[in-house]
């Protein structure tokens, strides 16, 4: 992993009307480091992927991609939100091109696509319509759709979330696999202790809205097995108790 700084964000200011979600947040993630949010309900963490994706609009601060200010929607992100929106009358290869058929190289992509079918495991599927596939194999679909938009952060909002917990639990092997193979930076929002230590080099805790991060605590690689998550357990436990107790004060 390079030593750095990839994203840095410095002071945001976000609002919700006259409600304060973030405040003076600042943080910065290395290249090619995988880092999860985690917080209680309404503390920011998908409010702030929206913010990098160029969704919604900060009130102060800014965001800056190896030392450089970015404002509005940035190729160097790339957004995969909860549901996978794929759309039902395209086929899974149409789909994942989505992106290249805003900017004009869909017959390239299409081709790099239909070679990385396996790899997401999908091959064989390349014509049949997200109806016809799993809620795993829809969540792969998007990911390739994520990977194909050539930039070199993820911003990942809870992908697995809406999944039974065998098939999250798989997903989450597959993940990484291909994080060491892409080689990408990550920025994940979850509510899953299990998941942000599992896949995590460091996990940002934020507490109530407005007061920004919290904790950070670097996971390491001794604690990134199941074995440990399911045999242990002391570190899922710290972690729940630092958000309750930001949850309620």
């Amino acid at each position: 992993m390079e030593n750095v700084n990839k994203l840095s964000v410095s002071g945001l200011d976000f609002s919700y009307g006259d409600k304060k979600i973030l405040q003076d947040l600042s943080f910065d993630v290395k290249a090619g480091e995988f880092v999860s949010i985690l917080g209680p309900s309404g503390c920011g963490k998908s409010t702030l992927l929206n913010i990098l994706a160029g969704i919604l609009k900060v009130e102060r601060g800014e965001v800056c991609i190896e030392g450089q200010k970015v404002e509005g929607v940035n190729p160097h992100f790339a957004y995969m939100p909860q549901n996978d929106l794929l759309l039902p009358w395209k086929t899974i290869l149409d789909n994942v091109c989505l992106y290249s058929e805003i900017h004009g190289n869909k017959k390239e992509v299409k081709a790099l696509a239909a070679e990385q079918m396996k790899r997401f495991g999908l091959e064989g599927y390349e014509n049949s319509f997200p109806s016809e596939l799993s809620g795993g194999m829809r969540q792969r679909a998007a990911f390739l759709r994520t990977t194909l938009c050539d930039a070199d952060i993820y911003l990942l909002d809870e992908p697995f979330g809406a999944l039974d917990v065998i098939t999250r639990n798989d997903l989450q092997d597959w993940l990484v696999k291909l994080c060491r193979d892409l080689n990408k930076t990550i920025l994940l929002v979850t509510h899953d202790t299990d998941e942000a230590i599992y896949l995590s080099d460091r996990i940002l805790i934020l507490g109530r809205p407005g007061e920004g991060i919290r904790q950070e605590i670097r996971i390491e690689e001794k604690d990134r097995s199941r074995e440990w998550l399911y045999d242990q357990g002391k570190l899922r436990g710290e972690i729940y108790n630092i958000i309750k107790q930001k949850a309620s004060l």
